[in-house]
């Protein structure tokens, strides 16, 4: 009955990531949400790899455990053998393990490689952790630090998140390779975006760096991965990827000023003309 669970689960898990919501959690859903940069594109490439190797593994002993029950319990071996080594034995459960350990690392370095070496980019982006939100800079658009909180469940609009929407996202031009770099004011935090991939601690006096470039338009969600005190499950990142003509016009909107509400404008203006627009291909 667990076999037949654990495969439903597998099954499950496949369909529930093909017909998951890009950028936000699914009810019911399992697994990653669609990738939407090059590096959650091998994340999930590698972690399939990783399904079949364990689900592989788990297969093999559990067959290995069958037998071993049906073939040596008391009933069908009334005469148990005194025997207490076996040299070739011993040897391949020794080193079929390493050999497992090799092959998952080929694919696993230059993963790690991809992730860290951030391409030269076309802007930087810098992310600060405080208890309990986040506040951000764009230094190569002269945009000030402004802080982005959590839109509290009585002051939710409709379209938006609980517990996910901010009053003042992050805002990236498609296709556009963003340097990340991500600190903290007081305790250690984290930014994590699961479409993106990107996973980065956020340190008091020290600067962290990652890198992303989103393929897709949307509105993306993210939360703080680091227990950061009472309110760590407040404190969540929304990113909205748009055209580069509309990053531009919210840009210098909020060079002017950061909380301007004309930038907030520009975004809503957007999105409600994306919705629109999806809508009629339904």
């Amino acid at each position: 009955m667990r076999f037949l669970t654990a495969l439903a689960l597998t099954w499950t898990t496949f369909a529930a990531g093909a017909l998951a919501t890009p950028g936000q959690p699914t009810d019911g859903g399992l697994g990653f949400q669609p990738a939407v940069t090059p590096i959650m594109e091998q994340v999930t490439s590698f972690h399939n790899i990783l399904l079949v190797i364990i689900t592989a593994i788990t297969l093999l002993v559990m067959g290995l455990l069958i037998y071993v029950m049906i073939r040596f319990n008391r009933k069908a071996n009334p005469t148990p053998s005194k025997n207490s080594h076996n040299t070739l034995l011993e040897v391949v459960w020794t080193a079929v393990p390493v050999l497992i350990l090799i092959g998952i690392a080929i694919p696993s370095f230059p993963l790690l490689y991809f992730q860290d070496d951030i391409p030269e980019a076309d802007f930087t982006l810098k992310a600060t952790g405080n208890q309990w939100n986040w506040s951000y800079e764009y230094p190569d658009h002269e945009v000030a630090e402004y802080f982005s909180n959590m839109v509290e469940e009585p002051d939710l609009q409709p379209g938006q998140l609980r517990n996910l929407s901010v009053d003042y996202p992050l805002v990236v031009p498609i296709h556009a390779t963003v340097r990340l770099q991500v600190t903290a004011s007081d305790v250690i935090h984290n930014w994590a975006m699961p479409a993106f991939g990107t996973k980065m601690d956020a340190i008091p006096g020290r600067i962290n760096e990652a890198w992303f470039r989103a393929e897709q338009e949307g509105v993306y969600y993210g939360q703080c991965s680091e227990l950061c005190g009472l309110r760590h499950a407040f404190m969540p990142i929304e990113v909205h990827v748009v055209p580069q003509d509309v990053f531009d016009a919210w840009i210098a909107a909020k060079a002017e000023d950061e909380y301007s509400e004309a930038a907030d404008a520009i975004i809503a203006e957007y999105t409600a003309a994306r919705e629109t627009r999806l809508a009629q291909l339904d």
